[in-house]
């Protein structure tokens, strides 16, 4: 009952937030469209405001009132504050886009709070803290950077990130992940809720940077607790959809010699629209290849011998692959 308490307080303050914000919204930060855009009108963006402030604020409530301890309390609101500083650059940056170099700077910053803070191991016996601790930063701004880059369509980000957070509440406790994590991945998956009637094909509201890179910081802040209780393989699984397309795509970009940092339209996902694809189905697709990687994630819990670790990745790779294969291709229907 307390779960549901937590989704559902999250989801109602995230709806009446956006309710309150959106008459602002609309006037001073609309989103015109551009290259990187799938949508045709001018649309308000910023509803990231309502959801990150509704997940934090449900747990922070939460916390409060059961009386988590000092310690984890304290990294709590060290999260909060980074997430909150994103979110600040976020909003800057969507009325008035900030130098790359600066906003990769705010970000490297915010991800060395959140991994110094979080003090969880991923290779203990394999590198040197120090090392390990670069390594994190470096992942974990580039984590939060595809979940902006991956934010460029109707109901996208909700389709992957309400699994994701749903599967981190429900198989966390399983891999001993603590219970403020799992409050925390409640309360954002109930801010999502909230936010996705506005956010429907088609949108009538975007999350904006204010809410993508802070949603990118939080959800890659709880995998990687999530890594640190030994489900490494779970913590890739969950985000593999997001981890793939963005990946191959910079990839792909910097192999044709394009500036990286530019808007653009070369994600599968984007290439999907182009193929006949509706927004409706490309998110339907994305959501059901999300249940189906966290089914593999819970198995790589409950299982934890190396093979069916191996096992259950490449099974998820494959699926992904598949779907991006299928996204690059014309519809069957449209070809003929």
């Amino acid at each position: 009952m307390l779960d549901f308490s937590i989704l559902f307080a999250a989801g109602l303050l995230s709806t009446l937030l956006i309710l309150v914000l959106k008459p602002l919204l609309v006037r001073y930060a609309l989103a015109r469209p551009n290259a990187r855009s799938s949508h045709k009108v001018p649309t308000p963006q910023g509803g990231g405001i309502a959801v990150v402030s509704a997940a934090l604020l449900i747990a922070l409530g939460t916390f409060v009132l059961f009386g988590l301890p000092s310690g984890p309390f304290q990294d709590f609101l060290i999260v909060a504050v980074a997430s909150i500083i994103l979110a600040v650059v976020g909003a800057i940056d969507d009325i008035r886009p900030l130098p790359a170099v600066l906003r990769l700077v705010l970000q490297m910053i915010a991800v060395a709070a959140v991994v110094l803070v979080s003090r969880a191991h991923v290779f203990p016996e394999l590198v040197p803290f120090g090392v390990e601790a670069i390594i994190l930063i470096l992942a974990g701004t580039w984590f939060v950077n595809l979940v902006n880059f991956m934010d460029g369509l109707d109901w996208i980000t909700v389709a992957e990130m309400v699994p994701v957070t749903a599967a981190i509440a429900t198989l966390g406790p399983m891999a001993g992940l603590s219970i403020p994590m799992v409050f925390v991945a409640i309360a954002l998956c109930g801010a999502l809720i909230g936010f996705a009637p506005f956010n429907k094909p088609v949108a009538r509201l975007f999350l904006g940077d204010v809410g993508s890179l802070s949603i990118g910081l939080l959800v890659g802040w709880l995998l990687l607790q999530l890594a640190g209780t030994g489900a490494l393989a779970a913590a890739i699984l969950l985000p593999l959809y997001y981890l793939m397309d963005a990946t191959i795509t910079l990839f792909r970009r910097l192999a044709r010699g394009e500036k990286v940092w530019e808007a653009h339209r070369s994600h599968f996902y984007q290439k999907a629209t182009d193929n006949g694809f509706s927004a409706l189905a490309v998110s339907t697709h994305v959501f059901g290849l999300n249940i189906a990687l966290a089914g593999l994630a819970a198995v790589t819990i409950f299982w934890s011998s190396l093979l069916v670790q191996i096992a259950c990745l490449a099974i998820g790779v494959a699926l992904v692959a598949w779907l991006l294969n299928r996204f690059a291709h014309p519809r069957p229907e449209i070809s003929r």
